[in-house]
């Protein structure tokens, strides 16, 4: 296929935290909050005046670290001192563990305005769960930001941050609807680099080039004969590396659903405000029943998880599922084990479990094990004459 005209470009924004894009939104006059977790609402670090970065540690040079200590790492080199704040959830232990580095070391963060702020997450969905989530909400994050920084934090602040991330949400997601082709016009790692320039970079700098690259995509001829040998859904824990995907598909696999903590099935979902309901609540409403992290631990939730990510292998015509956790992740690892019996038992798709370093120093051995995973998808395929 031709190349994507701003491919190389949103390449480079990933290449540093403190990307030519995020520069420049400061050099605006804007707020910088960073964020690690889905929890975190975007749309509410969006607000006038203000722009999200959710964190990265790119090339990251420790080979053993896990997530957190890759961004702590980041963090002490000063490649975060950019951020103004950094407003984390208490969900998984390895952020919350970062977020008390940044709250409790004074010389982490090298920046004169820069505020932390913590926000409890439910470990249920229900309405007195959404009634809680939206009370933190309001504390933790709107009244921080009015307090410290007298960000607006309004209803129609909120609802102008909810237009400007609905239009980036349905732009994605209008670009991940190619991969659903037989043949589609676009890369598991070209969607992956397009999802994270649009989490990493300011929503008002970046809008246009990802409207360019969708109607780019419109007109786009895939390759006559597809390069690929199967179709996968890739789902786990936080992976912000093109390459991982990268790594993947140049052993046959095409990544065609990415339900994983960085991926867009969950990230850039459009928000809805249901009739008579305030902004605020729609948020946190929004945030909290579309997620489908491992720490809801309630059968009836593991369950849904399970049958989630079955619908999401038939949409988008997965032939197998690849699950992977990082290192040390608790409630992925967990995730993981048991999404590895029951796809194959319940669902019919196979499944390829891998756990992870945050840095891919191991590629031989994935490599290995991807290459084995498709051979075996590829053998079933011919015996269920497909």
């Amino acid at each position: 296929m031709r190349d994507l005209k701003h491919l190389i470009y949103f390449e480079d924004l990933l290449q540093e935290a403190n990307n030519e894009l995020v520069r420049k939104g400061k050099e605006d006059g804007n707020i910088c909050l960073g964020y690690t977790c889905y929890f975190m609402p975007e749309v509410l670090l969006d607000l006038p005046g203000c722009f999200a970065v959710r964190l990265r540690a790119p090339r990251c040079t420790s080979p053993d670290c896990h997530y957190g200590r890759s961004l702590l790492e980041r963090a002490l080199e000063g490649g975060f001192n950019f951020i103004d704040a950094q407003l984390a959830t208490e969900t998984c232990t390895v952020t919350c563990r970062f977020q008390e580095h940044l709250e409790y070391m004074d010389d982490v963060i090298n920046n004169a305005t820069f505020k932390t702020s913590f926000t409890d997450v439910p470990f249920k969905k229900n309405e007195n769960s959404i009634d809680h989530y939206r009370k933190q909400l309001k504390i933790k994050v709107l009244d921080f930001l009015a307090n410290e920084f007298g960000v607006d934090t309004s209803d129609k602040a909120i609802l102008k941050a909810i237009e400007i991330n609905n239009e980036v949400n349905d732009i994605v997601t209008e670009i991940g609807n190619f991969r659903k082709l037989e043949n589609p016009p676009i890369t598991g790692y070209e969607f992956s680099v397009i999802t994270l320039v649009s989490m990493v970079c300011p929503k008002y700098l970046i809008v246009d080039k990802l409207r360019e690259t969708l109607e780019e995509i419109k007109k786009r001829e895939p390759d006559d004969k597809p390069n690929f040998k199967i179709r996968v859904l890739l789902a786990g824990s936080e992976n912000d590396d093109p390459d991982f995907i990268k790594l993947i598909e140049s052993c046959g696999a095409l990544v065609v659903a990415d339900r994983h903590c960085y991926g867009s099935l969950e990230a850039r979902q459009h928000i809805n405000i249901e009739e008579g309901e305030d902004p605020l609540t729609a948020v946190a409403r929004h945030y909290l029943l579309t997620s489908q992290c491992a720490r809801f631990m309630e059968q009836q939730e593991m369950r849904h998880r399970k049958k989630v990510l079955a619908d999401y292998a038939k949409e988008y015509k997965a032939d197998g599922i690849i699950v992977e956790s990082n290192k040390f992740c608790e409630y992925w690892s967990f995730e993981r084990m048991i999404d590895t019996i029951v796809l194959p038992r319940d669902f019919g798709y196979p499944v390829c479990s891998i756990e992870k370093e945050y840095i891919n120093t191991a590629s031989g051995q994935l490599r290995t094990r991807f290459q084995a995973f498709v051979e075996s998808v590829e053998l079933k395929k011919i015996q269920e004459g497909k």
